[in-house]
């Protein structure tokens, strides 16, 4: 039998879909919902579900953004072949979201032991969407916001690709709400530090789930959820993108801040109870 039926894969297909982009942490809202539904948070194909269904979500950023994501790739194209053409900043561009992606990289697989056992429990879920919350509230506050997208440089990518590191170790923390806070502190407006939050989570996000897929169908979960969670997480991630783009051009993060601390306490509450196992 399968450790996630094709009913709780598009729940948790949901779940991905809303939080994978918004700066509230996909990781812990998944690792909740799998402990509400009695389903093992550490179970190893479990772990290797929550990241393949990933990969819908980043599909829809493909989507979503393919006008721009063509432009940056043909204009790296044009640069590797032509060195007249690697003034371009999105030949710049390209090179620095592969460069921002290889500390993550190297952190992962180094502590993926780590992250699959003591790192992935609901406790630190709690606490690092608490802590994650008082970080993103201060770069709102202290970021003034005025250099957009055009404006980014090596500087930025490799800073807001680093900070990725925090989501990893720390699930709750929220990769999102992570590279956001820190194109924040660089003085992105929300925009730009959105939009580059998505372009830098494409490389980490897509090698999380293919590396994961082998776990996840050689450890217990069939081809069925696999299929059911990453389509529904692709058709929901798309709808939440446009909305938060929307969103952040006009208001500031306070309601995710608010949002994450009350959902940190809510864990804390559940696992004093022994409602969900940590």
């Amino acid at each position: 039998m399968s450790a996630i039926s094709v009913g709780q894969a598009a729940i948790l297909g949901v779940v991905e879909g809303v939080t994978e982009f918004l700066p509230v942490s996909s990781t812990g809202h998944l690792k909740i919902t799998e402990g509400l539904m009695h389903i093992p948070v550490d179970d190893q194909s479990v772990v290797g579900f929550s990241a393949v269904i990933q990969v819908g979500a980043i599909a829809a950023v493909l989507v979503y953004f393919f006008k721009d994501i063509k432009r940056i790739v043909s204009a790296w194209g044009r640069g590797l072949a032509n060195k007249n053409e690697r003034y371009h900043h999105d030949y710049k561009f390209a090179w620095w979201v592969i460069y921002a992606t290889i500390p993550i990289v190297l952190v992962g697989l180094a502590a993926k032991p780590l992250i699959d056992g003591a790192l992935g429990s609901l406790w630190v879920v709690g606490g690092s969407l608490i802590v994650g919350s008082g970080v993103m509230w201060c770069a709102d506050q202290m970021g003034r916001h005025k250099r957009g997208e055009d404006d980014t440089s090596f500087k930025d990518a490799m800073l807001v690709g680093c900070s990725q590191i925090l989501a990893l170790l720390f699930p709750g923390f929220s990769r999102s709400g992570a590279t956001m806070s820190t194109a924040l502190i660089l003085d992105l407006d929300r925009v730009a530090a959105t939009r580059l939050s998505f372009f830098l989570g494409i490389p980490a996000l897509t090698g999380a789930g293919i590396y994961e897929l082998k776990d996840a169908l050689g450890a217990g979960v069939g081809a069925a959820p696999l299929a059911v969670g990453t389509i529904v997480s692709f058709v929901v991630a798309y709808a939440s993108i446009a909305w938060l783009l929307k969103f952040v051009a006009k208001h500031s993060f306070n309601a995710f801040v608010i949002y994450r601390i009350v959902i940190g306490l809510a864990v804390f509450g559940l696992l004093a109870t022994g409602t969900v196992n940590a």
